[in-house]
């Protein structure tokens, strides 16, 4: 069973185009899809934004429109604890999507209610892993965050499933580009940069493809030498 990640670069939800791609890779035809929300400290905002996206596909919805892929959706909370365990929670998933956010308050947190050690094993296990901006960074060793100051910045503690670096939001955020190749300069390990509405997908732990929800999206390649542009397929 492959193991697989697919980072976005951004906005991941708004693209259905993505969605019913990752939802092609889970081992079931109706995925249950876990949602967490930790680096927006589970905002309602962004759960209802999640809900929204994906009830027209729920079992008995009647819009039908968005994604032509049922799923289960649900999502874990950690900041209004209940009786449920991480573990078994994310362990039970096909797809587990990781939201925006603060990108290093959630892997602290994580780690204290261990949920890196699961997310591990359910990697393994064939858990597709998945998520856009601070869950684009996660999966890597390192990647440019604002999670420390409003100033773009290195994060160096990132769960490291995947080498090198990431950076989202390449097409968003007009210093990213700038920070990011800074920041390779100093001493970060390279990596890969996407735009939003853009995924890279992994295979265990090796690039396959990068797919876009948008007909113009982007990706690079980016090292102490520059970048080099990297063939994206438009997703219908």
């Amino acid at each position: 069973m492959s193991r697989r990640i697919v980072p976005c670069g951004g906005r991941q939800l708004f693209y259905p185009a993505l969605i019913r791609y990752v939802f092609g890779l889970a081992r079931r035809t109706r995925p249950r899809v876990l949602f967490l929300p930790t680096a927006s400290g589970d905002r309602a905002d962004y759960l209802l934004t999640f809900y929204q996206q994906l009830a027209a596909r729920s079992p008995g919805s009647l819009n039908r429109g968005l994604y032509p892929v049922e799923c289960e959706p649900r999502h874990l909370a950690l900041f209004e604890r209940t009786t449920e365990d991480p573990a078994q929670v994310i362990a039970s998933s096909d797809v587990v999507i990781v939201g925006g956010g603060n990108t290093a308050n959630m892997l602290a947190i994580w780690r204290l209610h261990g949920v890196e050690r699961a997310l591990r094993d359910a990697y393994a296990d064939g858990v597709v892993l998945t998520g856009w901006s601070a869950g684009c960074i996660c999966w890597f060793e390192a990647g440019i965050t604002d999670s420390f100051t409003p100033e773009l910045g290195p994060l160096s503690d990132g769960l490291a499933i995947l080498k090198g670096s990431a950076c989202p939001h390449y097409d968003s955020e007009e210093r990213r580009p700038l920070v990011y190749q800074r920041e390779i300069a100093a001493g970060m390990a390279p990596g890969i940069a996407l735009d939003d509405g853009v995924a890279a997908l992994f295979e265990d732990e090796r690039l396959v493809e990068i797919v876009s929800g948008r007909p113009d999206g982007r990706a690079f390649r980016v090292s102490r030498s520059g970048e080099e542009r990297l063939p994206v397929r438009a997703l219908s």
